[in-house]
């Protein structure tokens, strides 16, 4: 089922922040800040064969419907991979975790009817080539899932994320980049964006640098 590729050796090694993202960022913490309900909310439907990229310690897994046949899910830093385990093992469909990056997927084209990018595209090396790989994957028609934190709509909080990212965000966060424009690039990347709604993360409380965000489904065209 699966084409294995040599992994690129070196290209996401994050094991402080791997570490720090384990022990802090449970189901317990995805509950409170209301993330849990927005996975569940961009699961829902999915159906088939599932491709999840960037799928860190697995939090996605618990949220997969019964409609789901499989799901591999391709996680590039190990630490993570490894927390992931048991979220694999308790999930309520078959999953498959598999080491690779977003951008060069160890698996066959157009081999998935659905796609999910959840909290992973700030944090990709090079989001067209992802992008591009994903609708590779897909099947024609094949859904792609996406909820993403991304660039602020205000002056004020877009100057802020500029500097962040020009600065210490991505050194202490794992890569992560807090404005970049998920939506336009899943649109650029020749997806059909189906639906999408914006929304701020958590909805209560201050407004961080991540919590501008998006979730919607797009589809690879049938043409």
């Amino acid at each position: 089922m699966l084409q294995r590729r040599r992994v690129p050796q070196g290209t996401v090694h994050h094991p402080v922040f791997a570490r720090f993202y384990a022990n802090c960022c449970g189901p317990a913490a995805d509950a409170r800040a209301g993330v849990a309900a927005l996975r569940r909310e961009l699961l829902a439907g999915a159906t088939g064969r599932v491709i999840e990229v960037g799928a860190g310690t697995g939090l996605n897994f618990a949220h997969y419907p019964g409609t789901v046949s499989e799901v591999v899910a391709i996680e590039p830093e190990s630490t993570l991979r490894e927390a992931a385990r048991s979220a694999a093992a308790r999930a309520e469909v078959p999953v498959d975790l598999v080491p690779g990056v977003a951008e060069a997927l160890p698996v066959k084209s157009e081999a998935f009817d659905t796609a999910v990018a959840s909290l992973v595209l700030c944090s990709v090396h090079e989001v067209p080539r992802a992008l591009a790989e994903l609708m590779r994957v897909l099947r024609p028609g094949g859904e792609l899932r996406f909820f993403e934190h991304g660039r602020a709509a205000g002056r004020g909080l877009a100057m802020v994320q500029r500097a962040l990212d020009r600065t210490v965000w991505p050194l202490l966060m794992g890569g992560c980049h807090t404005g970049r424009d998920p939506l336009g690039e899943v649109r650029a990347a020749g997806f059909e964006v189906v639906r999408v709604r914006r929304l701020k993360v958590p909805e209560r409380g201050p407004t961080l640098p991540t919590s501008p965000a998006v979730l919607g489904l797009a589809r690879r065209p049938t043409g």
